[in-house]
């Protein structure tokens, strides 16, 4: 984790959400979340009070809200399925907007969608603030196993690897005339994944070498030991906080 490594959802800024150490925001999404999906259904003001906190958030961190919405597609399959919810759900059955459909469901359908798209929404916020190799750096300051730590950082470095090999072999295949427009086609992109495993694999095995042979012995060591000031952990908490008192007053009102 010595070396920066920046990721498609990162925005690059200057802001004061940005200068929070990884491990306090990490904290603090966590504290959110848990207190959004804690919140009764039907506090539906809640909820709204929590696209609040976190458009605060987004506006203090400078992130456009098109980049928030863009990123939002990821939850598409979830809100199909909450959509689905109301039809297949059984309860009382009620009409909506001339169809037939349940009412249990349609609570169902309303939590699944708001709890999953804030919680969705927190955590591209977090990724547009934070870099990579600062949420690893976040997560082992929190004590989380370190093996499980390194296992994310070399996927994620890996993970670019194999994309850039995938990106070269595409690149010969098309040189040599190579389009796949059928079935007939298969043999050869099978071929491809095999050479590309393969590849994989052996560039795995020249990695361990070289990290041994500079003295790897399990750990990865620490470069960079960042530490939290009282007013960092104060501006951190005010999101989980915040979400904390709407919560108990959704039980309460």
């Amino acid at each position: 984790m010595g070396a920066g490594h920046a990721h498609k959802l990162y925005r690059h800024g200057h802001s004061p959400v940005h200068a929070l150490p990884a491990h306090t925001k990490l904290l603090a999404v966590l504290g959110f979340v848990l207190a959004v999906v804690s919140t009764p259904r039907e506090a539906m003001w809640a909820f709204a009070a929590y696209a609040a906190l976190l458009a605060a958030v987004a506006y203090t961190a400078r992130v456009p809200a098109s980049y928030l919405l863009k990123r939002l597609v990821i939850e598409v399959p979830f809100v199909a399925f909450a959509f689905l919810m109301p039809f297949v759900v059984p309860g009382e059955p009620v009409v909506l907007l001339g169809v037939t459909v349940s009412e249990a469901g349609l609570w169902d359908a309303w939590n699944v969608l708001a709890k999953g798209t804030l919680g969705v929404a927190a955590s591209v916020l977090l990724a547009a603030t934070t870099e990579l190799r600062e949420l690893l750096l976040g997560l082992q300051r929190l004590r989380l196993p370190p093996m499980l730590v390194q296992i994310a950082s070399f996927m994620i470095r890996y993970g670019d690897v194999i994309t850039d090999e995938m990106r070269r072999m595409s690149v010969a295949r098309r040189s040599r005339g190579f389009e796949a427009r059928g079935v007939r086609h298969w043999g050869v992109l099978a071929k491809s994944a095999g050479a590309l495993f393969i590849r994989s694999y052996e560039r795995g095995e020249r990695v361990h070498l070289a990290m041994v042979s500079r003295g790897y012995t399990g750990t990865m060591p620490v470069i960079d030991q960042v530490t939290a000031t009282p007013a960092q952990w104060g501006r951190a908490a005010a999101l989980p906080v915040s979400a904390l008192a709407v919560c108990l007053l959704g039980w309460t009102l």
